[in-house]
């Protein structure tokens, strides 16, 4: 079978986009699998072409739009018209919509990751809204994927929102979870504080509680620290708190810098996969309160490497961590709410903390098997699987 990939181009940034970082190793996951699995692989993205005129600001967006919505159909029809009818096209994001209608004829599938800013731009977020610009353009996404047929969903929760979104019921709408990164490794905890705290110039041999996530409203960093700043004044321990990602906002770093516990809250970006391996297998307890997910990689990764997690009690948070992890509440909007929300998760974070051996163990070890069902070559075996369904029964129509 020979197989396009619809990426998204390489000019944009992982600046630029939430979440950009895992869109191009999904893609490259996708594309390596295919290929050792005998197929023919392509990969179709936007060149840089107007975008790399030497202008800035808002000027410089609409110029990088010029590239991928005027410039880029055109290549794609040229290609298709040499292109045999023996392709498969698959989108590796459903935020690639405005290109599936070059294709909605062909044998094609679209990789749905989330909704969140879908529904931001249909105002079902509230706190976050879109701008006039930011509606329009998501409209010409939804109007795009709608022309598809045929879906993989990262979770039972993006699919069901997938479904709200369409005007038609698809010919496929499945479910596939994400595929773990195959070099992550379960340490030993106090081997892994050992390299980790030596990276990052930290003692950290007693444990430190974790977080790793971008400042995306929906990862809820700010509940994090909340979350930290309540255990601190409910526990006796000092551990430190560390956050992996991308820099902090102003808003977090304001936040932080007013802490009573600002000396032990650490943050740190450019990690290589390696040491954020050490990072998980090192933490006392790994915090993941998301308000929202299309998956919620970081729970599977986290279990993957030996950490115990805590995390929200809601879809799909829940559907990731498969029962074996800690849960909490979503954490409300309201200021005072949120207070009282803090303090109840403290008791949660001690609760794990404080775990007798046996007892940590016990939830170690139903973790690493939770995250074995996130294999990727298991998971590679299924999507391979509805490819090929999808393109043979188009062939045979």
């Amino acid at each position: 079978m020979h197989i396009v990939f619809f990426t998204h181009p390489d000019f944009l940034g992982r600046d630029k986009m939430p979440g950009f970082a895992s869109m191009p190793r999904f893609a490259r996951m996708l594309a390596d699998g295919m290929q050792q699995r005998g197929h023919q692989v392509e990969m179709w993205a936007p060149q840089s072409r107007f975008f790399k005129l030497p202008v800035s600001g808002s000027l410089k967006k609409w110029l990088g739009y010029i590239d991928q919505y005027l410039l880029f159909p055109v290549e794609v029809r040229k290609r298709l018209k040499a292109h045999t009818s023996d392709s498969l096209f698959v989108f590796t994001d459903q935020a690639l919509g405005p290109w599936v209608p070059l294709v909605a004829d062909r044998p094609h599938v679209i990789h749905c990751h989330d909704f969140m800013a879908q529904h931001s731009a249909l105002g079902k977020i509230p706190g976050n809204s879109t701008s006039w610009t930011g509606r329009h353009y998501q409209d010409m996404i939804r109007k795009g994927y709608s022309r598809g047929k045929n879906f993989i969903s990262v979770s039972n929760k993006t699919r069901v929102d997938l479904q709200e979104s369409l005007l038609s019921v698809p010919s496929h709408s499945e479910v596939v979870y994400n595929g773990l990164n195959s070099s992550l490794k379960f340490y030993e905890p106090s081997l892994a504080r050992e390299t980790f705290g030596k990276k990052i110039a930290l003692e950290l041999t007693s444990g430190y509680l974790l977080h790793v996530g971008g400042n995306q409203w929906y990862k809820n960093r700010k509940g994090v620290v909340q979350l930290y700043e309540a255990w601190r004044a409910l526990s006796n321990s000092k551990l430190p708190l560390i956050l992996i990602g991308e820099k902090l906002s102003p808003e977090l770093t304001q936040l932080i810098a007013q802490s009573p516990f600002k000396a032990d809250i650490h943050q740190f970006t450019g990690l290589s996969d390696e040491f954020v391996n050490f990072a998980y297998a090192g933490a006392s307890v790994f915090l993941f309160p998301s308000l929202a997910e299309g998956f919620g990689w970081p729970i599977a990764e986290a279990m993957a490497c030996g950490s115990l997690v805590i995390t929200t009690n809601e879809a799909p948070m829940t559907e990731v961590a498969g029962g074996a992890s800690f849960l909490i509440p979503r954490k409300p909007q309201d200021e005072v709410a949120a207070k009282a929300w803090a303090q109840e998760g403290a008791k949660v974070v001690d609760e794990v903390i404080t775990l007798p051996d046996a007892e940590r163990n016990k939830f170690v070890e139903a973790g690493l098997v939770n995250a074995y069902r996130f294999n990727s070559e298991n998971i590679l075996n299924q999507i391979e699987a509805i490819y090929k369904r999808v393109f043979y029964e188009n062939h045979t129509s």
